[in-house]
């Protein structure tokens, strides 16, 4: 008697809830259609809210009121909060549609969706550049896009198509372009996101997908800029092993380093350089970064072999090399090689070119060059950022302008 009395007086919403529990609970991301002009939609999504890490400019500085005051100068590599994020989504083998932008905010999942309990997530990273003449600059979106699809295939996730995924790119950027740092103060970070987003308990493929495109300003990623970082060489913690997912960008490659860059960074070192899992003696890569060594006018670097993630930055530094007359090698590059060069640098989306100051291996440091940034470092990440930046010529049609 007393439990019916007690379940007499319950809302009419607890009384529904056994029903409820017998269907599937999806909760989706908490978007709303925008159905506002753009100039008002503008208006609702300016976003106020900027990093710690990032100072205002002074009242002094020169901003327009459509521009946010923030101090280009001092800009670090961390998220700055802007107006606009892209979403799309679709379910478990059917295709993505429909994607609009969205206001920049928080996302609501269920607590069982894929990203969350299965890691079924990848990221891709790209930059858009301000010219001096106002035009923007996409950098070879589409290597972004062919990459997010073929980690897609291993991580049995829907993506969004080549067109698709440059669209979304281009949206969110021209939305976002007040946000723009100057020419040479820095640069638009973009990060596409595919993830499983449907709700899931047994280990298996999530129902439902989203694609968000989201953006941020940023300046160098290692706080040294162009001058040499110094990594030491991880022996006991791998970040990729053979048929693992080392060569995709998936979200789980990155997790698994973070205990050693800690470690690393506590100790005074930029990064990690880590080594292949089996022999212990050849290079991979660096935490986010891949690695190059150079030896008279022969550049190296680790063949992508599955244990490594194909660069976009990679691929177009061994171009660059190859169109300056270096001779190239994609292969095995073992440590002992590593310590004897003439010269090694990092290349990636977040830090383009950066040169190495020191390795340190077993204890041992060696150091590189007598002048800082070696020649080789510094002619190869002038040449990139040049065609980033539209200051040069693009013989090699990688750049996609904007406006």
């Amino acid at each position: 008697m007393e439990s019916n009395s007690v379940h007499h007086h319950l809302p009419s919403a607890i009384k529904l809830l056994p029903s409820l529990l017998q269907k599937p609970l999806i909760f989706p991301f908490n978007f709303k259609a925008q159905k506002q002009p753009r100039l008002a939609l503008l208006a609702n999504c300016s976003n106020n809210g900027y990093s710690n890490n990032v100072r205002l400019a002074s009242p002094s500085s020169t901003t327009t009121s459509e521009s946010p005051e923030i101090d280009w100068d001092n800009l670090g590599f961390s998220i700055v909060p802007t107006d606009y994020m892209y979403s799309m989504k679709c379910a478990q083998g059917e295709n993505f549609t429909n994607g609009q932008l969205q206001c920049f905010g928080n996302i609501e999942l269920s607590p069982s969706a894929g990203i969350l309990n299965y890691g079924q997530g990848l990221f891709e990273g790209l930059k858009a550049y301000r010219k001096h003449d106002g035009k923007i600059l996409l950098f070879r979106p589409e290597e972004n896009a062919l990459r997010l699809r073929m980690g897609a295939e291993r991580m049995c996730m829907p993506a969004p198509s080549v067109e698709q995924f440059v669209e979304a790119v281009k949206q969110t950027v021209l939305a976002n372009k007040n946000w723009i740092p100057p020419p040479g103060k820095g640069s638009l970070y973009i990060r596409p996101l595919l993830l499983g987003s449907g709700a899931v308990l047994g280990l298996a493929p999530a129902p439902e997908y989203t694609f968000l495109v989201y953006v941020s300003p940023v300046g160098n990623y290692f706080k040294e800029g162009l001058a040499p970082i110094n990594l030491i060489v991880e022996t006991d913690v791998h970040r990729a092993t053979p048929g693992g997912t080392g060569g995709v960008k998936t979200i789980g490659n990155y997790a698994a380093v973070l205990k050693a860059q800690k470690a690393a960074k506590s100790n005074g070192y930029s990064d990690v350089l880590y080594l292949d899992s089996i022999h212990k003696k050849y290079l991979e890569e660096v935490s986010s970064c891949n690695i190059f060594i150079i030896k008279g006018n022969v550049i190296s670097t680790p063949e992508i072999a599955g244990t490594i993630l194909p660069g976009i930055t990679r691929k177009s530094i061994i171009d660059v090399a190859c169109n300056q007359g270096f001779q190239v090698e994609e292969r095995l590059v073992t440590v002992d090689e590593l310590l004897d060069a003439d010269e090694v640098f990092c290349t990636g989306t977040a830090v383009v070119v950066s040169p190495v100051g020191s390795v340190t291996y077993l204890g041992k440091r060696v150091t590189f060059g007598k002048e800082g940034v070696g020649r080789v470092s510094r002619q190869l990440h002038s040449a990139l950022t040049s065609l980033q930046m539209g200051l040069t010529e693009d013989k090699m049609g990688w750049v996609v302008e904007l406006e």
